[in-house]
């Protein structure tokens, strides 16, 4: 064929597969990297894990704990949890901006560095101090490790990578509760942190040797305005809500302050970051539906999934009678679902889509969290055993889709913002269930407990009715005039569990009528036209890259 000048055509240009963005060197050994990000991880999520069956240890007065209240408790896990959740932000962006293998060794040294010193907490005020300071490290090392993922992993094995980092959350879970029981029976109860120490040396030094660096090439700045804020804001909030469970009157002016001045600062932190040049968080990624219903989601489970963790340790301890070693072995099976299925949950999604599947794993997370609401004295082990199965498949076939429809809605440049993004609405999630679930059951078993508290001393019936261990302690002490109390307290803190559970399920519901909306049905590779535009949800996806 030829033109009309009379020279030959020339032949249609085929269109040469996109040069791979990932270094070879660093492409060989992407598994061995993702191992070391998981054990990194895996401290993370251990500590969290080994705390929840020795929080009835730790509320037992000296030598065996500190004598910690319910409240107190909640705030050894709050403090944590707020701290980190604060400071995500920042923790990404500095990521993007000075390195995130940086800010990962970082992190993980003031973790082992913490994780001593709340193995040597005096009293809970301690011990709250220095969780607060794991939490700082912590803030640190989880966007971290999803952000390097991103950056040594092409685009098409990404979901595979985060199904498996999403299992070694798992893994954590299984192991965590199991040491954490054969911790507390062999050594003090300080043993749960000071077991950080070791993996944290070990982390840092793999860490230095396999790790690549990497960061963003147009960093932004950092928002410090944005960061305050977000801390005082959810600060108080969650101190309104745990003052509210205490006193069981959310009415109270100490409780209604911090709650609507929570609510304020809040308010104002959105409108700052919607204004911000620089904003901690581009608010401008929600308007994204496959964001927005993804970190939702990730928000909506990790609340109603908190919550029931945090009382289900007082269930099998106080009212099963199990050790913590027992309890520990009773959550094996909802770790080991996470980790059989979450490394395949990418096959389930390319077949049905993710809307199909995040849905189905938050009702059955639904299910799993209402069969609490039936649980008693005598149900049989089996039952328990099914049911945090259950609870661990829903939840192994939600995390992996939203975290990949949270990472890949973003550039790869700006993988430590969008790992931010998605681990502190997870963490502010766990802590507003702790907060919320936690004062539902406080409020609920003091308004059951408080008719049957006439025979302790008036000076101590305040005390006696905060929580069933400090009703179990009340009646020890009495001796024989203590006993009636024991059948009481079971009653009451089954009572507030069942409305407990119910209202964490009715929060997964909610969590699946969202995804079902508006999380889009099929995963972004195959929305695609031919031309790599973006659909309708507004999503442009990068163009996987291939090696020939």
């Amino acid at each position: 064929m030829s033109t009309p000048s009379g020279a030959p055509a020339a032949a249609p240009r085929t269109p040469q597969p996109e040069p791979p963005r990932i270094p070879e060197a660093v492409h060989r050994r992407r598994w061995l990297i993702l191992g070391v990000l998981m054990f990194s991880l895996l401290i993370i999520v251990l500590d969290n894990s080994i705390l929840n069956v020795a929080v009835k240890t730790i509320a037992a007065p000296a030598p065996t704990g500190i004598g910690a209240t319910q409240s107190e408790l909640e705030w050894a896990i709050n403090s944590y949890t707020l701290v980190f959740a604060g400071l995500l932000f920042t923790s990404g962006l500095l990521g993007d901006r000075i390195g995130r293998k940086k800010v990962l060794l970082f992190g993980i040294f003031v973790f082992g560095v913490g994780s001593a010193l709340a193995a040597l907490s005096g009293s809970p005020a301690e011990l709250i101090g220095y969780r607060a300071l794991m939490g700082f490290g912590a803030a640190f090392v989880m966007p971290a490790t999803l952000a390097v993922l991103m950056n040594v992993f092409e685009r098409e094995e990404q979901p595979k990578a985060i199904g498996i980092w999403a299992g070694s959350v798992g893994l954590g879970i299984a192991i965590g509760p199991i040491t954490g029981g054969l911790l507390l029976e062999h050594f003090w109860w300080g043993s749960i942190f000071l077991v950080n120490v070791p993996v944290a040396v070990v982390a840092l030094v793999a860490m230095v040797l396999l790790v690549p660096d990497s960061r963003d090439p147009r960093p932004g700045k950092v928002d410090p305005l944005g960061v305050v804020l977000s801390i005082v804001g959810l600060v108080l909030l969650v101190y309104g809500i745990i003052r509210g469970g205490e006193l069981a009157d959310f009415g109270d002016t100490s409780v209604l302050l911090p709650l609507l001045a929570g609510l304020a600062v809040l308010a104002g932190f959105v409108w700052h970051e919607k204004r911000s040049s620089h904003p901690a968080i581009d608010i401008s990624y929600f308007k994204k539906p496959a964001f927005a219903a993804a970190v939702a989601a990730i928000a909506l489970v990790f609340f109603a999934l908190m919550g029931v963790t945090f009382f289900s340790a007082f269930y099998l301890q106080s009212v099963r009678g199990y050790s913590a070693l027992d309890s520990g072995l009773l959550i094996v099976p909802l770790a080991a679902a996470q980790m059989i299925f979450a490394p395949r949950a990418r096959l389930v999604v390319d077949r049905f889509g993710a809307r199909a599947v995040c849905t189905a794993g938050m009702l059955l997370v639904a299910v799993g969290l209402a069969a609490f609401a039936f649980f008693d004295e005598g149900t049989p082990v089996w039952v328990l055993c099914v049911v945090f199965f259950v609870q661990g498949t829903g939840m192994a076939h939600i995390m992996p889709p939203v975290t990949v429809a949270v990472m890949q809605a973003l550039p790869r440049e700006k993988a430590g913002s969008g790992s931010a993004i998605n681990n502190t609405f997870r963490q502010v999630g766990g802590a507003l269930g702790i907060a919320v679930l936690g004062s539902v059951l406080s409020a609920t078993y003091r308004g059951s407990i408080e008719g049957h508290l006439d025979a302790v001393p008036a000076a101590a019936r305040d005390a006696a009715g905060e929580s069933i261990e400090a009703t179990l302690a009340v009646a020890e002490k009495l001796g024989p005039a203590g006993r009636p109390l024991i059948g009481p307290a079971y009653d009451a803190f089954l009572h507030a569990m069942h409305v407990t559970a119910l209202g964490s399920a009715v929060v997964a519901l909610i969590g699946a009528a969202v995804v079902a909306f508006f999380l889009p049905r099929l995963p972004p590779a195959q929305r695609l036209d031919g031309s790599g535009e973006a659909d309708k949800t507004g999503e442009t996806p990068e163009p996987a890259a291939t090696r020939g």
